[in-house]
């Protein structure tokens, strides 16, 4: 990722917190119903990785997705509009904070059962193998998912056909509000378990997008060339709680501010100033990131809500919108 690249970077995960933090905003507003579950903070995993993935590529994510929906070409606007159960949103308003989904442009969905999405993942890579594509289906998930059953059966049939999937564990510490090493048996809850399938397990710092770009670059390479599966444990943390109704006041102080002395924009505004690229232009970057959202925001206030006549379209795969027996 050369300075270009990196600015590129930069100004999506920019749009990315300032979108969840907008999203906080309306949620405290009134305007967003429902839970919402905040990825600030975790902006380099989905943007690093898919400035390594190409646009025919999948994606599946969880609950906590908008950063995957934003980096995978969903707007502001689309995202803001769902979570106010407008017309205009990214699923017409039927799938909300936690099931923003964009197959358009390869974002097959955000799923709220923890781990349910990971076999779905292996059934797209095994799908690419059937057409005769070289496409790469990579799940993201939690670290709370490393201990859930999908995960492992996910990794067993991934290892044993060589499909092409990419693993991308970010952990954030916390499996909602229980430190993940409390209930896990090694330190690294994806990397660790990896060679139990034969396939490998590597760890990378989540908030720094160069090391996640160069990382998912080389995996998806040897994926694509036939050598099978992986898994990329990405180390991270979320700025936020667990959900809107988390006010997190079971981690550490210490502990969150090491962390958010790592912010991800702060990483790379330091690799920019590295590469030699003005502290003006990075400002320019910042200054469109905030102009998108405000825009998006009020776009979004002003949509119209969906028609009820619509509530039922889209639910069956003929688009029927009867209730069949």
């Amino acid at each position: 990722m050369d300075a270009a690249g990196l600015l590129t970077a930069y100004e999506r995960m920019a749009v990315i917190r300032r979108t969840e933090k907008a999203a906080h905003d309306l949620f405290l507003q009134g305007l967003v119903k429902g839970t919402t579950h905040l990825a600030a903070g975790q902006e380099a995993v989905a943007v690093g990785a898919s400035a390594a993935l190409r646009p025919d590529d999948y994606v599946f994510a969880t609950y906590r997705g908008h950063h995957h929906a934003l980096a995978r070409g969903a707007t502001p606007q689309e995202c803001l509009a769902e979570l106010m159960s407008r017309a205009t949103g990214l699923c017409k308003a039927k799938g909300g904070s936690m099931h923003l989904t964009k197959a358009a442009t390869g974002m097959l969905g955000s799923y709220a059962i923890v781990g349910s999405h990971l076999p779905m993942a292996v059934g797209a890579a095994w799908s690419a193998r059937l057409r005769g594509t070289d496409q790469l289906a990579v799940a993201f998930f939690g670290d709370g998912a490393t201990n859930i059953g999908a995960f492992h059966e996910s990794l067993n049939l991934a290892a044993v056909w060589k499909l092409p999937v990419l693993f991308v564990c970010e952990n954030n510490l916390y499996m909602e509000y229980t430190p993940i090493a409390d209930v896990t048996a090694v330190p690294r809850p994806a990397a660790d378990r990896a060679p139990a399938y034969g396939i490998p397990g590597e760890v990378v710092d989540g908030n720094d997008v160069m090391a996640v770009e160069e990382a998912v670059e080389r995996l998806a390479r040897r994926a694509r060339g036939g050598d099978g599966p992986a898994v990329l444990e990405a180390a991270t943390y979320r700025h936020f709680g667990h959900s809107r109704a988390d006010p997190a006041a079971y981690r550490p102080a210490e502990e969150v501010e090491r962390w958010l002395a790592h912010d991800p924009l702060d990483l790379a505004r330091g690799r920019l100033a590295e590469l030699g690229v003005a502290e003006a232009t990075v400002a320019e970057a910042d200054d469109r990131a905030r102009a998108v959202v405000e825009r998006a925001v009020e776009a979004a206030k002003a949509a119209p809500p969906p028609e009820p006549r619509e509530a039922l379209a889209d639910v069956w795969a003929d688009g029927g919108a009867a209730w069949r027996t």
